[in-house]
């Protein structure tokens, strides 16, 4: 029983074509030879095939660009301007040409024959005219097996052996399958490239959904992708997962392809539209190609590149130290919000090599000012009384916790901490590179403010950790213990 049996049989399926003036015996009749029916294939599907094939044809031999075309006897044309199709191509085997050649659709061989027994079985009337012969489909007794039917090429000796190229007609086809056909292609899109690399495209998308292209071709969507891409490079893993359907290739098998293309990207236009879009975590508005670190870091490091005046802020910062930020703006700085894990990766970016530049974090800013900043001490004799009182407790104070900490040699009022008074928050601060605790003159208002920023410092000292760190917090609450004991 054949296959064929479950295809909708039709007059006009008959495809057939008598010309009385060509001798029957030229008239060939070639064998699907079609083992699997894909039945989830509808007819635009069959029509990618044939307009991909098209496409394939115009990048192998650099023709001009296809043409697809309604013609007034109501036949749909898609027409290509390359070497001409002919019966070899009919067989179902991979093609070598296009699996040696990354930039081309079809890979299997089969795609054709889908696409022919996708039409028939639909009762689309299918002719193909090359300078190699006029192709119809029909069904026939497979070869020594009468009571088998199968679908054959019927192939019928070219009237035009000058021809240039393959003309694809299809006859009973709606405009309807056409256009759904089309919209599987990034070349009828309208979308723009924003750009282009060695991995493939970044596309514009202002829709909801994004579109995963493998060389122009969709195969798959995207509901929460800042961009469409198209992939022009394949990967092994791809290549496994682009199935003969076309359909279903999950993220997995592209993600990475993906994010070589973003990783490659360099324009203005892109990266502020990542940048732009890893500040919307804050609102979980953020698309999903921002939750990979490396996109973000990637991004960040290039807008930074484009931009010298970049900074990079936490939430945290724009809470704690507003006046940080402030002085920031007032030097010029955009400070751009970026959630705490790239921060934490940006920081250890900094960290590494030391011949690149660095990225503009509160954190690199503070360094940045300290490497900067040259105290000038204040003269102990210019105090006012009141201060110099305040200031003669110091031993006082730090004999509550044992004395001056071994490897603090200094303690110095100054005026100013940092050049430019950047943080109000800054009171005091420990240099250990010069073994230095700097504390800011108005701290002598009173024994409490003074005691306190000197106390701080110490435990900055001891600890060798900056605010915020555990150990600094396990010493500094040693100290708070210390001196308690000693009044309760």
């Amino acid at each position: 029983m054949s296959i064929f049996n479950r295809f909708v049989k039709t007059s006009t399926n008959s495809a057939s074509v008598k010309n009385s003036t060509i001798n029957e015996s030229n008239v060939k009749q070639f064998d699907l030879n079609i083992e699997k029916i894909l039945e989830n294939w509808e007819v635009h599907h069959a029509i990618r095939e044939i307009i991909a094939n098209a496409f394939d044809e115009q990048v192998l031999t650099k023709t001009k660009d296809i043409l697809i075309q309604k013609t007034s006897d109501n036949c749909w044309h898609i027409i290509d301007y390359g070497r001409g199709l002919n019966y070899h191509h009919l067989t179902q085997n991979e093609n070598e040409e296009k699996l040696t050649n990354d930039k081309l659709i079809g890979r299997f061989g089969v795609g054709l024959k889908d696409a022919l027994a996708t039409l028939y079985r639909h009762g689309i009337k299918v002719k193909i005219i090359s300078k190699y012969g006029n192709i119809t489909l029909k069904e026939a007794s497979k070869s020594g097996f009468d009571d088998i039917i199968t679908l054959h090429a019927e192939i019928i000796p070219s009237q035009n052996p000058n021809m240039i190229g393959t003309d694809f007609c299809l006859f009973e086809c709606s405009t309807e399958d056409i256009t759904k056909a089309k919209s599987l292609f990034l070349n009828f899109s309208g979308k723009q490239i924003l750009e282009k690399n060695i991995y493939g495209e970044v596309i514009e998308n202002s829709t909801d959904t994004a579109v995963i292209y493998i060389n122009g071709v969709k195969v798959a969507e995207e509901p929460n992708f800042l961009f469409s891409y198209n992939i022009t490079s394949l990967t092994a893993q791809l290549k496994k997962a682009l199935n003969r359907e076309r359909t279903n290739v999950g993220r997995s098998a592209y993600t990475g392809r993906i994010k070589d293309i973003l990783k490659a990207c360099s324009s203005e236009k892109v990266i502020n539209t990542l940048v732009n879009d890893l500040q919307q975590y804050k609102t979980d508005n953020m698309h999903d190609e921002l939750s990979w670190n490396e996109i973000s870091m990637h991004a960040s490091i290039k807008m930074s590149q484009l931009y010298k005046n970049t900074t990079f802020v936490t939430i945290s910062d724009l809470q704690y130290t507003p006046s940080l930020i402030d002085q920031m703006q007032k030097e010029g700085c955009n400070p751009i919000v970026v959630p705490d894990n790239i921060i934490s990766k940006m920081n250890d970016y900094n960290a590494g090599e030391t011949n690149r530049d660095k990225l503009l974090t509160t954190k690199q800013y503070f360094k940045e000012k300290q490497e900067k900043f040259k105290p000038i001490p204040i003269d102990i004799n210019t105090l006012t009384i009141q201060e110099r009182n305040i200031y003669n407790k110091t031993d006082a104070i730090l004999n509550l916790i044992g004395g001056i900490p071994d490897n603090v040699k200094e303690i110095i009022i100054v005026e100013k901490i940092y050049e430019s008074e950047f943080s109000y928050e800054t009171l005091g601060l420990w240099i250990p590179m010069e073994n230095k605790i700097l504390i800011r003159r108005d701290q002598l208002r009173s024994t409490m403010q003074y005691s306190g920023v000197l106390l701080h410092e110490c435990a900055h000292a001891i600890s060798g950790e900056a605010d915020v760190n555990r150990n600094f917090e396990l010493e500094l609450t040693k100290i708070i213990g210390t001196i308690s004991s000693k009044f309760v």
